[in-house]
């Protein structure tokens, strides 16, 4: 039996977490002779206040739920995927040839093949840590954050070799054709009478995160596979016992993760961007681990954590601009969170462990204590 009841797991431990992550970026920003509480006002009209903040929010939320998908996955098959960051470079990269090679008629099309593209890339990109992990027992760990510095040097010779335009000094590929030019949330919602700001990058990108957290959470609560990831995940010895493949299971579970990470660059390559450019990813594949941990690895807590970690970018990008905060300093705030959600859970987790299963013994001892 759980020693705290499912609501304590989900939202009490996030929530002791979050405030302690809050009173310590309090404390730093009155150590620099800044005041918290205009901070925090700034950080909430400047990323929920207007359409404008709300359409970068939701930008940068959909990044990090396909990587925090991403990690989900895998951690669920008891791997540790940090190689986000250079499955979704090569997702970029696969967007990118499925939108200039091809000339697409109009963007639904072209959409479902860079996502294709995109998932196949990265997925090709997580195959050969999964392998070694599986076969030679290489720590998927070190494996990952090695191929993310191959990504990266692979990614900076094709874009300067192989795909700048002529004459380009820019080491990024040409812009893709107008035709595949994605609908922002503008151009959704304006049918529906809905001002929302031109001016945001939020794209149609957005509700294909929404549905690859639907289908993650079918894939891993309601199939025959997902159970098997997950019971593998649980105990890989008890697992092969049952007769479920330790190659077929790590191949699987990297291959989905991988291409997850990959289908970010829909949003940032293709949606917003509209070409492919170095440092695209901009360490949402980092980010996506924090999210997953912070959203227990459950699709809907991923969906709520990337809102947040879309807030705490725009935020602090508004700090930066309009106070005398440095950019430094945001990134230390947003580091506390990921600090007390992720490496920290247990300093919260273990006290309220010991205050529920004391709980636990006084009802039991009431319930068991003879009638006098």
């Amino acid at each position: 039996m759980d020693v705290m009841p499912k609501w304590a797991e989900v939202v009490l431990i996030p929530f002791i977490s979050l405030a302690l992550a809050a009173i310590l970026s309090v404390i730093v920003i009155l150590a620099i002779g800044e005041d918290p509480i205009a901070a925090v006002k700034l950080m909430v009209s400047g990323s929920l206040g207007s359409t404008y903040g709300w359409g970068y929010t939701l930008y940068y939320a959909t990044n990090f739920m396909f990587t925090g998908l991403a990690v989900a996955v895998a951690f669920h098959a008891g791997l540790f995927n940090i190689g986000g960051e250079g499955q979704a470079m090569l997702g970029g990269l696969g967007v990118a040839l499925v939108c200039l090679l091809v000339p697409w008629p109009h963007w639904t099309l072209a959409v479902f093949a860079a996502a294709v593209g995109a998932a196949l890339f990265g997925a090709a990109w997580a195959t050969i840590p999964a392998y070694l992990q599986a076969k030679r027992g290489s720590h998927i760990v070190i494996t990952t954050i090695m191929f993310n510095f191959i990504a990266a040097a692979l990614l900076n010779y094709i874009l300067v070799n192989v795909l700048r335009p002529k004459g380009s000094m820019d080491p990024a590929t040409e812009r893709f054709s107008e035709t595949v030019h994605l609908p922002s949330l503008h151009d959704l919602l304006a049918p529906f009478g809905i001002n929302f700001s031109k001016a945001a990058p939020a794209n149609v990108s957005l509700i294909i995160a929404v549905v690859a957290c639907i289908l993650v959470w079918l894939l891993i609560w309601r199939t025959a596979l997902g159970l098997e990831i997950r019971s593998y995940g649980k105990s890989g010895r008890a697992a092969r016992y049952a007769g479920i493949g330790s190659l077929r299971i790590t191949m699987i579970a990297m291959l989905i993760s991988g291409g997850l990470a990959g289908m970010m660059a829909i949003n940032n390559v293709m949606g917003e961007a509209e070409r492919l450019v170095l440092n695209a990813v901009e360490g949402a594949g980092f980010i996506g681990i924090a999210v997953a941990l912070m959203g227990r690895s459950h699709p809907f807590g991923i969906f709520l954590a990337a809102i947040l970690f879309g807030f705490l970018y725009q935020g602090g990008a508004e700090l930066a601009l309009w106070t005398k905060i440095p950019r430094e300093l945001i990134v230390v705030i947003q580091a506390l969170v990921i600090l007390f959600t992720g490496a920290l859970d247990n300093m919260v987790r273990m006290p309220l462990e010991h205050i529920f299963l004391a709980i636990q013994r006084s009802h039991s001892a009431k319930i068991t204590k003879p009638m006098d």
